[in-house]
This record gives structure tokens, sequence and C-alpha cells, in this order.
């Protein structure tokens, strides 16, 4: 292990459903070692999409692309993607062939903070280092090409945190287009937390 003293969660965590993944999820740690070092953050605040039946999903219909075939495996592996020239992080979530995930939208700086400071900039407020699921991936180290990567083994994965608080929920930002997925309370974040991205 890293000279963080953390351990991977177990498989089995990711296979509940998805709701109920996305809640689980904060509180956790999120892991990324690099050449430069070892970064991680608290997951503060998460977003389920819950595939074929949900507009806003990207496997929407069951859509099958080169770029969602992940989600169509088990759970418990990342799903990164390149938007408006932001890597976003998710884990797949659901059972083989359902494919849903949670995208990771916040998390609260725990290890590695001056490596952060060198990746999002030195004049940056801590709180803006890792408010936003965009944010957090450059924070981290986190890139396309840890698409498709097991949620529970280096050098990217989820450990076991400390237990969260009051869990909210509200509706999902950013996918306005999304009919009546829009107004879905599927985005959960802890209660009061500043990194919280809105």
């Amino acid at each position: 292990m890293s000279s963080l003293n953390v351990q991977p969660l177990k498989a089995d965590f990711f296979e509940q459903p998805t709701l109920d993944l996305a809640q689980a999820l904060l509180g956790q740690i999120l892991v990324k070692e690099t050449k430069e070092g070892v970064a991680s953050g608290w997951i503060v605040e998460t977003e389920a999409y819950i595939g074929p039946g949900d507009r806003a999903a990207h496997s929407f219909g069951n859509r099958r692309t080169k770029r969602t075939e992940v989600m169509f495996g088990p759970p418990g592996h990342f799903y990164t993607y390149v938007m408006h020239t932001h890597c976003l992080v998710n884990v797949v979530s659901g059972e083989v062939g359902h494919p849903e995930a949670v995208l990771v939208r916040a998390v609260e700086p725990y290890h590695g903070i001056e490596l952060m400071y060198e990746r999002r900039g030195q004049e940056k407020r801590e709180k803006d280092l890792t408010n936003g699921p965009g944010k957090l991936t450059k924070a981290l180290g986190i890139t396309k090409l840890d698409y498709g990567l097991p949620c529970n083994k280096q050098p990217l994965f989820i450990a076991e945190g400390k237990r969260s608080g009051i869990i909210e929920s509200g509706p999902r930002i950013g996918i306005e287009n999304s009919g009546e997925a829009r107004d879905y309370p599927w985005r959960y974040w802890l209660s009061g937390n500043r990194f919280v991205s809105k």
C-alpha cells in the first residue's frame, strides 16, 4: 500500500442498488496513486444515473457505445469520460447488462493537498480545489486512462472512510435537456460540507 494507510472497500460493497450506493459512497475515500504522489479525498457529493429509463444517463435507451461499454459490465468499475475538456469519474453500478452509474461530484481533500494545489493552481482557495466533478479529477490526477479500472485495486480505488453525517438530496445539476429526469432527486450530499459543489 502507499503511504496512505487505508484499505480498499470489498468488491461486494458496489453490488447495492444504485440509489443506495450513491448514498453509501458519501464519506468513503477516493484515492489516486501517481508517480507524483498520492492524493485522496472524502466523497461528499454524488449523483445517480439509472440507465435505460433515465433520459439524463449516457446509457438511456440501452445506448451501447465504446464510451458506455463499461457500464454494461459488472458493478465496481470506474467509468471516466471527458465533457467540456473536463474528465469526470463515475462508479459503475447495477447488475451486468443494466448500465447504471454514480457520478462523484465533490470530495473533501484528505491526503496530498500540496499536490492538489500544484495541479489546480496555488492561488485557489482550498474549498475550490475539489468542489466540482471536473475539479476533483484534476486535483487527484484522475484521467480518461482510468476508464474501466476496478474500484477496489490500486492505483485508483475507493477506501473505507468515516461514517457520514446527515445526507440531503435534490435534483441533479447540468442536465436541463433531459425532460422529467431533470427533476429526479438523485443528487446526494453531506449536509453542511463546504466542499459540496452548489
